[in-house]
Order: structure tokens, then C-alpha cells, then sequence
């Protein structure tokens, strides 16, 4: 594949998460034209989750899913040029690369494999702190101290120079550690087309089209609020994005494929797990306040105008520790006087307990009421009533604290029934911590035919400050309103933050988007959400795409993995507000 030809790179993603459709690989390779595949294969959570895997087999620590697509496709991904990028290396970079080779070998083929490395600090963090570095956490702004101890993955998030520099010398195949979600575009996008480091503009926008195509099938229809007007989401295509040299894309999918490519399942990606209109990279910061979009076909959305500020001076640092354990009890509420039921539980629990909650580190109720009168169903007549208790000590959270739950199922409240598993061992959890480190610090090693070469990452500089992208809006509707879901016009995509959760709201109007503008204040969000009522909320306004979008800060606890929440990613997020009634003007309804 040449080098700046002025033709487009089409970048196909095979992979949004670690456990995604392992068939996604070889329907992209085969189903139509590509010039790179990539995939995302890392999250917060898998990489306490790969720790684990690793702990148990060293040489493990890689998402093994990607070998097996490998065995799937490297043929005819040699045979047609497509270069393959992608971060599944996680805490072992360099042992994914040999899987991958034991695969070539055992089919006869001789691609080139490299692996980007640098970005596990685990060995050096002590050495780091001893230095000054404090790891302080970007969200409660605690030094990590003591905890330095327990932490059993810490990465740096790296960009697209080292993945550009393999290629350079001639890689087929590119496994990296915890490169960023679009990294694995954006590399791809300045190897193709010769990008320099400062190219911010061209940067920025492919930055825009690795983070649409990252999650995989989000883009094409999956997890979108107007799903019920998609024609087939049976089985919905991956998406590609082909990026132009300027740093413009076009969002597509294969001919023939299920699912939607449209501005509504772009926005809705756009939106995902973002923070306010600067969206930081470690090689430069897309401004979301720029994007434009246009449908220039089916299934064919244009992004276009996103302008590009310089890198920022540190790395985002993304830490585990081992938090302890939890465990839970989980009991039926059935019918009346489901208040007084729940009081019972709790009275009695604790009287059966060895253990008071003072003992315990932390100590979670949760009262699920079903609010259903006269239910037409018994599991309409349910609630339930959970007891979460976590601790750094095994034996407090184990059968000591399940069994409890157990012992009073005869003595207790009419109908009582467990709505959990059985009695049960206390379940280890981790705890996220996120920081930031001067980027100098954590630069990047490829080794590509076991030759290694050092690349560090973008420094610093200023340029014109950038203005957000000049929107002309009409004037707020009036006239009489009605009462119906916020869902009946707007959508939304929510995601988890950390131990934060963003959830992003779109109009598909101006005149809609002016409405939200004004009525969907912080306020009256903590109104309408009151578990939310106590939270800091963050809202940015993106009015290039009709959006908003709210930052709740600490609705997760100490992240996805210790989250006492239900939902503990937040997925689900956005659909509750969706779900909430409102006064809207009746001008804007269908």
C-alpha cells in the first residue's frame, strides 16, 4: 500500500470490547474493500481483568481473541495489503506478538509483527514516586501514597507515533499495550498519508474517526436510543471510516450489511464517554465544539471541519488496586407493606450477622421498590431489598455475611425468597485510579523484527486559540405544551468516566436542540435524576451537533469494578432520562 497517494485510508474496526463478535474480523477482510484493520480491545476494566488472567498464566495478559482472529484472516490480510493495528497486547504486548507469530508459523506465512510498548509503568512506579511524581487522582485529588502497594496494573495511555513508526519500518501486523481507543486509526491515517506531529487539524480529525468506530457496532445502530427505526438490527455490520488526507472521514459500512449508518448513530457515538467539547489524546485535542456532519448517502455520514489544539503536556495514567472484597445479599419484597419488610431485613440481618456494619470498610443499602399497585403479575409485585458490605478482610465479607442472610428465611418476612445466587465466599474487586504523568517520562519502545526503536511522545506547544464552530439557532418555540417522554424526541448515549459517568443528550432539530438548551439545566437534570440530587454535574454544550452532554461526578464510586450501582457502567443512564415525562412544546412533536 503507498504512501501518500491522496487517496483515502479505509480503517475498519473488527472489535469494540474484549469478549466483541470474534466474526468481525473476517467479514470485514472479506465483505469489501479495506486497507487496515483495527480493533479496541482494552477498557478500565479489562485491564484489572487481564492482570488477573495474567496472575494466573504469566505468559498471558493479552486478549487471546485477537490470536484466533488472527488465525482467521492473516492470509488473506497478507495476500490483500491490509495492514492490522491493534491495542489487544494489553499488560503483555510483547507475548501477544509471539501468539500471533506461533500462528504465522504454524500456516507457513511471514508477516512482519511489531509491538508497541512503554506504556506499563508497574515496574518503574516506585522508582516514579521516589522522583516526585505523586500520582495524585484527577478526580478526588488524593495522592496514591500507601495504595502504591496494592496496585497491581499501571499504564500509561499512548498515541499513534509508535504505530506510525512500525509501519514505517515495514510492519504488516502492529500490537500495542494501552494505546488510546482511536490511536489504532489515527496511526494508520499519519503513516498513510505522511502527517507530521503537528499536523493538529488532520490529527484531530482522525482522532474523531477512531473514537466513532472504536466501539464497533455502536456506530452502525447498536446501543441507539431510535433503534426501533432502523430496518434490520439483527446482525449489524462493523463500521469502516475512510480518513482523507485534511483529516476528514467518511463513516461507512459494508454493502449489504445489517444495521445504520446515519447523523443520529454518529452523534450518539460522538457523544459516548466523553467529557467536555476538548477531547485529550496524547498526540493532540480534538475539539468536539468543530465537528460537522453531513449524510452523504445511505449509510455514508461525512465528518469534516474538526479543528486540532497541540497535545497536551502530560499523559493520562490509568491505575488498579486491589480494593478488597464484596459480597451481597439480595432478598424478595413481595406485595404489601413492602417499607416495613425491608426494616425487618434489615433488623434482622444485622441481629444475625457476627458482624455489626461498623466492622465492615463500607456498607451499601439498596431499597428497589417496584411502585406497582394492583400488579397484574407477581414479578410486578416484587421488590427487593440488598445488603452490600465491602472490606480489605476475606472472612468478614465470606460465608460469614452470606450465611446470615440464609439463617432467617424461615423468621422472617411472609413470602421471603433470595433473588441472588446461594450463599457465597466474598468475590475480590478493584479499584480504579487514574493520574496523570509528564509525557516525557513514558515514551514509547517498538520493536519491530526484534529491532527496537525508542519514540517519544508529541511534546507540547501553543498555537491560535481555536473557536468553537459558529452555530445559527431559531428562536425557542412557544404555544401550548404536552406531557411526554424527554425519548420521544431526544436521544442519548451514556458511558462510564472513571469512578464518573457522562451521559450525552441529542436533538434531531434546531428547534428542539434550542428547547433542550434552555430547559435541560443542571437543576433540573438533579430533578428529574434524584439519586443524582447530591452529585457535582458538569454540562457542556455542543451545539454543532444538537447536543449536550453531563458529567455526574462519583456516580460510580470508586469505578466500574468496585460500582455498587446496578448499572455500573452506566449504560443504561441515558435511557432512564429518556424515560423521564416532561412539558414540551407541542410544536415540536411529530
Amino acid at each position: 500500500m503507498a504512501r501518500s497517494s491522496g487517496q483515502p485510508i479505509r480503517i475498519a474496526n473488527c472489535s469494540g470490547f474484549f469478549g466483541d463478535r470474534l466474526a468481525a474480523a473476517k467479514e470485514m477482510v472479506q465483505d469489501g474493500p479495506i486497507d487496515a484493520l483495527t480493533g479496541d480491545w482494552l477498557a478500565e476494566l479489562t485491564m484489572l481483568i487481564l492482570s488477573r488472567i495474567q496472575a494466573k498464566a504469566p505468559g498471558r495478559g493479552y486478549a487471546r481473541t485477537f490470536v484466533t482472529q488472527m488465525e482467521d484472516v492473516m492470509g488473506e490480510c497478507l495476500d490483500k495489503g491490509i495492514k492490522v493495528v491493534s491495542n489487544a497486547g494489553g499488560l503483555n504486548p510483547e507475548g501477544c506478538a509471539d501468539a500471533v507469530q506461533e500462528v504465522a508459523d504454524r500456516f507457513g506465512l511471514q508477516p512482519s509483527i511489531a509491538y508497541v510498548a512503554g506504556d506499563d509503568l508497574s515496574d518503574r512506579l516506585q522508582d516514579l514516586i521516589n522522583a516526585g511524581n505523586d500520582f495524585t487522582h484527577l478526580d478526588t485529588g488524593q495522592p496514591l501514597g500507601e495504595l502504591a502497594d496494592r496496585i497491581v496494573t499501571a499504564n500509561a495511555y499512548i498515541g499513534c507515533w509508535g504505530i506510525v513508526e512500525a509501519l514505517d519500518q515495514g510492519a504488516d501486523i502492529v500490537i500495542t499495550g494501552r494505546a488510546t481507543d482511536a490511536a489504532v486509526v489515527a496511526g494508520p491515517a499519519a503513516w498513510r498519508h505522511g502527517w507530521q506531529r503537528d499536523d493538529w487539524d488532520a490529527l484531530a480529525g482522525a482522532i474523531v474517526a477512531g473514537h466513532v468506530i472504536e466501539c464497533g457496532a455502536q456506530a452502525t445502530g447498536g446501543n441507539y436510543s431510535f433503534f426501533t427505526e432502523i430496518d434490520d438490527l439483527t446482525y449489524p455490520g462493523f463500521p469502516w471510516a475512510e480518513v482523507f488526507a485534511d483529516g476528514s472521514s467518511i463513516i461507512g459500512k459494508h454493502d449489504g450489511t445489517g444495521g445504520e449508518i446515519s447523523i443520529g448513530t454518529i452523534t450518539s457515538q460522538l457523544l459516548y464517554e466523553i467529557q467536555s467539547e476538548r477531547y485529550l489524546n496524547p498526540d493532540v485535542v480534538s475539539r468536539f465544539d468543530t465537528i460537522q456532519l453531513e449524510q452523504i448517502e445511505k449509510d455514508r455520514v461525512k465528518i469534516f471541519g474538526t479543528r486540532g489544539e497541540p497535545a497536551p503536556e502530560n499523559l493520562k495514567i490509568a491505575m488498579n488496586y486491589q480494593g478488597g472484597y464484596r459480597n451481597q445479599i439480595s432478598i424478595g419484597l413481595t406485595g404489601l407493606d413492602i417499607e416495613e419488610k425491608a426494616e425487618l431485613i434489615e433488623r434482622q440481618f444485622w441481629n444475625s450477622c457476627p458482624y455489626g456494619p461498623e466492622d465492615y470498610e463500607t456498607v451499601v443499602r439498596k431499597f428497589l421498590p417496584t411502585h406497582k399497585e394492583n400488579p397484574a403479575t407477581n414479578e410486578e409485585a416484587v421488590a427487593v431489598y440488598k445488603i452490600i458490605v465491602k472490606d480489605p478482610d476475606e472472612r468478614k465479607v465470606g460465608r460469614a455475611f452470606s450465611n446470615s442472610g440464609t439463617e432467617i428465611g424461615l423468621c422472617s418476612i411472609p413470602g421471603m425468597f433470595g433473588t441472588g445466587g446461594g450463599p457465597g465466599p466474598g468475590q475480590p474487586f478493584g479499584v480504579y485510579w487514574p493520574a496523570l504523568l509528564d509525557s516525557t517520562l513514558a515514551p514509547m519502545e517498538v520493536v519491530v523484527d526484534g529491532k527496537r526503536t525508542v519514540v517519544d511522545n508529541t511534546a507540547p506547544s501553543t498555537v491560535a486559540e481555536i473557536e468553537a464552530l459558529k452555530v445559527v439557532l431559531p428562536d425557542p418555540p412557544q404555544g401550548p405544551t404536552r406531557s411526554i417522554a424527554l425519548g420521544t424526541l431526544f436521544g442519548t448515549r451514556s458511558g462510564d468516566k472513571g469512578p464518573n459517568a457522562n451521559l450525552g443528550i441529542f436533538a434531531r432539530s434546531p428547534e428542539s436542540f434550542v428547547w433542550l438548551r434552555d430547559f435541560l439545566t443542571v437543576d433540573r437534570l438533579k430533578a428529574l435524576m434524584p439519586e443524582a440530587a447530591d452529585r457535582n454535574i458538569d454540562r457542556y454544550d455542543l451545539p454543532n451537533l444538537l447536543s449536550l452532554n453531563f458529567i455526574f461526578h462519583g456516580l460510580l464510586e470508586e469505578g466500574v469494578a468496585a460500582s455498587t450501582r446496578q448499572d455500573p457502567q452506566a449504560k443504561a443512564l441515558g435511557e432512564y432520562l429518556r424515560a423521564k415525562v416532561v412539558e414540551v412544546p407541542e410544536a415540536l412533536l411529530p
